[in-house]
């Protein structure tokens, strides 16, 4: 985009979009020195107590409570081993030649999160570099899964206060708000402008992650500014066709009661999507779709705590979720089979499993579930590792991901093949190992 960054995005035959581009479309599936002043304590070291409640008075019945005394640990192994991955990903696969889609965009979630902990320049280089091509090359937004990488715009803003990253953030609500079809219930259809409108859990971590990080990047920021004056206008008066953070986290908080509502079932698992042309085996629940909830779901709630809110609704789903998830976890491999409903029936596959580690960490990391979790975590990061094999240039590669995967009957989901080296894989790889650093885990060093 050109120009002053807030004018009207530009909207051609029912879409969002920047010029055309060779993006790919809506997928099926929907340095400087590390920091040294992070480190946590080891797992032998007692949990400080708690000594306030975001002001409320200790012992009192509050949901938002302080974060435990464990936080990302730079010195450690896992921070280590996703350093090394991310290095392998970004010579083997230079940012420009990336794609403008879901899966490239949850790779650029697992370097953001890497990035915080390390801040190392090298990532930040890259993922501004994938981001400027498409910034130049043209973008469109027309789906969940092509609104996915606006999330990543979001946290350049807020890194750099670059003004045509917040015009990309703009695009994407702008087609949330104004583009994509909803559902009877108002949900927003994962297939954005096509005829049928479906609502498919993937969606709540492609458009719900850009609402998440764009509400986390208004915390530490300047006031907003038009290029084209010389007023700064007040924190908390938007340009038109943008979002506070406040309205952000409403938006996702809605979405999430109106998907939990129409897909989540009793056994506390989600279906992978509703009023889709293609009839699903009922009670056949997807992992990696279910992770895709943890995932966001938790990242959510982690924005609410640290607003001093709670939203009563998402908890409890993703208590119920979570308490269904660990249930089937595998005892023998600490991973999740492809179908939670049918243990064994198919394969055990990894960016789910990450996934689900990187939600219940977080969770964990901010008291919304207990202590009860830690083995399981444990467990969940040995499997994780047992997915990390050696290219041959001896660099870590990961392995056993489950490719794009579409809404459809039980058999289906068996006949995807298990691949290496897919971006999202690895992106939900490096959010799992950066999440469930510095955690009292058993085992060794996480």
């Amino acid at each position: 985009m050109v120009g002053n960054p807030w004018l009207a995005p530009i909207v051609a035959f029912g879409l969002c979009a920047c010029s055309p581009s060779d993006q790919a479309g809506p997928g099926p599936d929907t340095p400087q020195a590390p920091r040294t002043d992070q480190a946590g304590p080891g797992p032998d070291t007692p949990q400080a107590p708690r000594t306030d409640c975001l002001g409320e008075v200790p012992g009192a019945d509050c949901f938002a409570r302080i974060r435990r005394p464990y936080p990302p640990d730079p010195a450690s192994d896992n921070v280590a081993l996703a350093t090394e991955i991310a290095k392998r990903q970004m010579a083997v696969h230079p940012a420009a030649e990336l794609a403008w889609n879901w899966e490239e965009a949850v790779l650029m979630a697992g370097l953001v999160e890497l990035y915080r902990v390390t801040q190392a320049p090298e990532l930040l280089a890259y993922m501004k570099a994938w981001m400027d091509h498409h910034i130049e090359a043209g973008y469109t937004i027309q789906s969940s899964d092509t609104c996915a990488p606006a999330a990543i715009a979001a946290f350049l803003w807020q890194e750099t206060q670059d003004w045509k990253y917040a015009s990309v953030v703009q695009d994407a609500i702008y087609y949330l708000e104004m583009v994509a079809l909803r559902t009877p219930e108002g949900g927003i259809s994962h297939l954005g402008t096509f005829a049928v409108k479906t609502l498919w859990i993937d969606s709540l971590y492609m458009f719900g992650n850009v609402l998440i990080e764009w509400a986390s990047a208004q915390k530490e920021v300047a006031p907003w500014r038009d290029e084209g004056a010389d007023a700064v206008m007040p924190g908390d008066v938007q340009p038109a066709g943008m979002l506070n953070a406040a309205q952000a986290l409403d938006m996702f908080g809605t979405q999430y009661g109106i998907f939990a509502a129409k897909l989540q079932d009793d056994s506390g698992f989600f279906t992978h999507a509703s009023d889709w042309v293609v009839e699903q085996t009922p009670g056949a629940f997807w992992a990696r779709g279910n992770g895709w909830v943890v995932a966001s779901g938790y990242s959510y709630l982690l924005q609410r705590i640290e607003r001093g809110e709670d939203d009563a609704t998402v908890r409890e789903s993703l208590a119920k979720l979570t308490s269904a998830v660990l249930s089937v976890q595998d005892s023998s491999s600490g991973l999740w089979w492809t179908m939670l409903s049918h243990p064994g029936k198919y394969y055990l596959e990894t960016s789910a499993s990450a996934l689900f580690a990187y939600g219940i960490a977080r969770a964990w990391r901010y008291s919304l579930v207990d202590d009860a979790v830690l083995p399981k975590l444990s467990l969940a990061l040995e499997g994780i590792h047992s997915r990390i094999a050696k290219d041959e240039e001896g660099r870590p590669i990961v392995t056993g991901i489950s490719g794009p995967t579409s809404a459809d009957k039980l058999e289906e989901y068996g006949k995807v093949p298990l691949e290496e080296d897919l971006p999202f894989g690895v992106g939900a790889v490096i959010l799992a190992l950066v999440e469930t650093s510095g955690l009292p885990l058993a085992g060794g060093k996480p």
